[in-house]
């Protein structure tokens, strides 16, 4: 199932595709941020003008943001505002933002403006919900707005009409805060938006996991569903022929096939009665299943890789293994983690199981190079690449197994704790420890 969904994360996309495919931003709301500037920008402009009595431009500046109204209500016409937009006519927006942001702080004062500052949300805004590269590219339209600011401005505000200056040194600060704000804060933003999709496409991949395994035990449901269903007409089939093969004479043509058909009819009455009882009420091996049994199972769809895969009990001497509830996602996340130990073992692969009267716990050994030390400081994060697979250009590698495994084990009940071998034998130890209480089947 990692492997399946892995493609999700590797597709590649041509230059034309990034630009022509939907965003995650819906027209909408880049018109509603537009109004709220548009708000913003006329209310910081009256106010100065009538409640600081500060001398204003008001013509140009109040024809610049009437040009944002426009821009709103054309948009608002001319299609419908609740679907996404394409990358490139997000990217053209904010863009349109920028240029407005600029002309508005040359007309009143320039990188002097306080408002210089605004310039970072257009930025932030497509780091979160458009490509890097378009990101990139309104950066530096920010950026070169910023430097163009310094050179051509009107002077800013002031009180009695005095000009206000301020030393090159300063502006060159002011300049270059303004400029590491946009870096900082569009990297923080593309950084966040990133790691929440690979979140939520991991967290999907588990889900996926669980509702195979769900749609698979309903088929237990539906099998008795029918076998109840099947159970009226075939019973009343049975009576028939047991009526007719009591009254044919013994030398009838017909009675060797009557009995035949009462025989079978009743062989088919016991299998619906099997089928009509619940796994997990009737069959021991979905229910439960020994210890050394469960880790087999798990075990078994990763053998014959040229890996040595051994199953070991490492309980108290004498002690039997406790029979364990057959859980979907102990047996998934184990495969996932016996299947990670295989892509980096050279020989061998151990899954050993120890238990006491409190806890279980079950521990995947192999004998590779043991984890780094920066993959393990990230590791149960979702695509990360360290599979050997991933080194040999193969779809996989991206740790979505690993945190599957982790998100199924911990959903459990269990603690995941990953680790290198300690000793002459090199290689990485992952244990997983579950109360004995949370996965011990009920006794029979």
């Amino acid at each position: 199932m990692a492997l399946q969904l892995t493609d999700l994360s590797t597709r590649t996309f041509s230059t034309r595709s990034v630009w022509r495919r939907p965003g995650r931003v819906r027209l909408e709301t880049l018109i509603l941020i537009r109004w709220l500037a548009i708000i913003g920008q006329t209310a910081a402009v009256l106010f100065v003008e009538f409640v600081l009595q500060l001398s204003v431009p008001l013509g140009p500046v109040l024809a610049v943001i009437a040009m944002s109204a426009w821009v709103n209500l054309f948009l608002m016409i001319a299609r419908p505002i609740q679907g996404p937009v394409k990358e490139w006519e997000a990217g053209v927006q904010l863009a349109y933002d920028i240029i407005q942001l600029a002309v508005l702080l040359g007309l009143t004062g320039g990188v002097q403006n306080p408002f210089l500052v605004l310039f970072i949300a257009p930025v932030a805004i497509s780091a979160a919900v458009l490509r890097p590269a378009i990101t990139a590219l309104l950066a530096s339209l920010a950026i070169v707005s910023v430097a163009a600011l310094r050179s051509w401005r009107a002077p800013l505000p002031w009180i009695d009409g005095v000009p206000f200056d301020v030393p090159p040194l300063y502006e060159a600060g002011l300049s270059t805060a303004a400029i590491i704000g946009l870096v900082f804060t569009g990297i923080y933003a593309w950084a966040v938006a990133a790691e929440e999709e690979r979140m939520t496409l991991a967290l999907a991949a588990t889900e996926a996991v669980l509702a195979r395994e769900q749609r698979l035990s309903a088929l237990g449901g539906l099998a008795a569903a029918a076998a109840h269903a099947l159970g009226t007409p075939l019973a009343t089939i049975h009576l028939a022929a047991k009526e007719m093969e009591r009254t044919l004479p013994a030398d009838s043509p017909l009675a060797d096939d009557v009995h035949l058909l009462a025989t079978q009819a009743e062989r088919c009455r016991g299998i619906l009665q099997q089928l009509s009882i619940k796994p997990e009420a009737g069959d021991a091996v979905h229910a439960r299943a020994p210890l050394g049994v469960l880790l087999e199972e798990a075990a078994g769809p990763h053998r014959g890789q040229g890996v040595t895969i051994a199953v070991r009990l490492e309980g108290p001497e004498g002690a039997r293994a406790p029979d364990l509830k057959r859980m979907p996602e102990i047996l998934h996340g184990l495969g996932n983690l016996i299947e990670n130990a295989v892509s980096f073992a050279r020989e061998a692969v151990e899954v050993a199981a120890r238990w006491n009267d409190e806890e279980v716990t079950i521990l995947v050994r192999d004998d590779g190079p043991g984890f780094s030390g920066d993959v393990l400081t990230r590791l149960g994060a979702p695509y990360l690449s360290v599979r050997r697979g991933a080194q040999r250009g193969k779809a996989g590698g991206l740790g979505l197994g690993f945190f599957i495994a982790k998100t199924l084990l911990e959903g459990s009940g269990g603690k995941l704790i990953a680790r290198n071998r300690t000793g002459a034998i090199s290689g990485a130890v992952v244990s997983v420890t579950w109360p004995r209480s949370a996965i011990e089947a009920a006794p029979l």
